[in-house]
């Protein structure tokens, strides 16, 4: 069977049907949710990365402090086989299924990358693009960005890519710079999930493609979250994700390139500010999402949305905002 990333759409037809889709994620189906094992309806995430001991919804401890929004119900008609949504600004989990369940994560793998890159700072490094990526995209049918070697781009440029279409090459060529080297990258990616609390993660790859197992690259909807939050400080990051697209015009150097969005929500969902996406066949649709309406800022993922459609993620995410952002203030 071969093996598929995300592969982008045209923009024109990619929003007609984003329309569609999210019009029909706001709607309520009759399905029951569970709150994942180690986390409770109306808990806050405790500080240190390892707590992972259950607390009784809506309790509070000198760790976990009285949550600040009623959690009552759960969204409902959510897909997904993983998901986890918290209020970004006090780390609030609103819900949860199976939040530390071990699921590969496709091309969100890519925000660990682009997070590297970024706090390893000098965005405006020109980069030339090596022979190897032509091979690396056709040997597992990646998504690519149409980078062409011997063009010159800069790192910042190149995030674009990475981050809206999802290009394996743009993730390469990063890569291998910033090791240098695969190796010393994927050591450096692996390094920087401890540093940030993700116990359950695991990178073999960039990008996120199926080698050397489906499964290599592995997490959970609770330690995406954490790079989530992690990622989304970051200014150069947060100006990325949330671009319907970006057209970067024929230069010295390179030529012209014009990458969309595969992120459903940015552009038919209010307030969505990112994050990515991710899909190979295994994976199945995947979604790291932030959206921030009247002051309150929702941070969420959804692991293993069935292969529906192109924005099968997008709908299980609209599900669970809606039914985030319905619930009411404690004060």
């Amino acid at each position: 069977m071969r093996r598929l990333s995300v592969v982008p759409v045209r923009v024109v037809r990619r929003i007609l049907v984003t329309g569609l889709a999210i019009a029909l994620g706001g709607s309520l189906a009759a399905c029951s949710s569970r709150v994942g094992a180690d986390y409770a309806e109306g808990a806050t995430r405790p500080a240190a990365p390892a707590a992972t001991a259950k607390v009784p919804p809506g309790s509070a401890t000198a760790s976990t402090p009285a949550p600040d929004i009623a959690v009552t119900g759960a969204p409902q008609g959510v897909k997904a086989k993983e998901g986890v949504l918290e209020d970004a600004t006090t780390g609030q989990v609103l819900w949860g299924r199976d939040a530390d369940g071990v699921l590969p994560m496709a091309s969100i793998t890519k925000v660990m990358t682009a997070y590297l890159v970024i706090t390893a700072g000098d965005v405006d490094r020109k980069i030339t693009i090596p022979k190897a990526v032509l091979n690396y995209v056709a040997t597992y049918g990646a998504a690519s960005d149409d980078l062409v070697p011997g063009e010159v781009l800069t790192v910042h440029e190149l995030l674009y890519g990475l981050l809206l279409q999802s290009g394996a090459d743009a993730a390469y060529t990063l890569a291998t710079s910033y090791g240098p080297g695969m190796g010393a990258f994927l050591a450096k990616m692996n390094a920087e999930a401890v540093k940030l609390g993700m116990t359950h993660t695991h990178f073999a790859s960039p990008d996120g493609l199926p080698y050397p197992t489906e499964t290599s690259t592995y997490s959970t909807p609770a330690d995406l979250v954490l790079l989530g939050q992690a990622a989304m400080k970051l200014p150069v990051f947060r100006s990325i994700v949330d671009q319907r697209f970006y057209s970067l015009p024929k230069g010295d150097g390179h030529r012209a390139h014009w990458w969309g969005n595969d992120n459903g929500l940015i552009g038919s969902y209010p307030g969505a500010v990112g994050i990515k996406t991710g899909f190979t066949n295994v994976a199945l649709h995947c979604l790291l999402f932030e959206a921030v309406r009247n002051g309150r800022s929702l941070i969420g993922v959804v692991m293993g949305s069935p292969a529906t459609g192109p924005n099968a993620g997008a709908q299980d995410a609209a599900k669970i905002l809606n039914w985030g952002f319905s619930l009411k203030g404690t004060s």
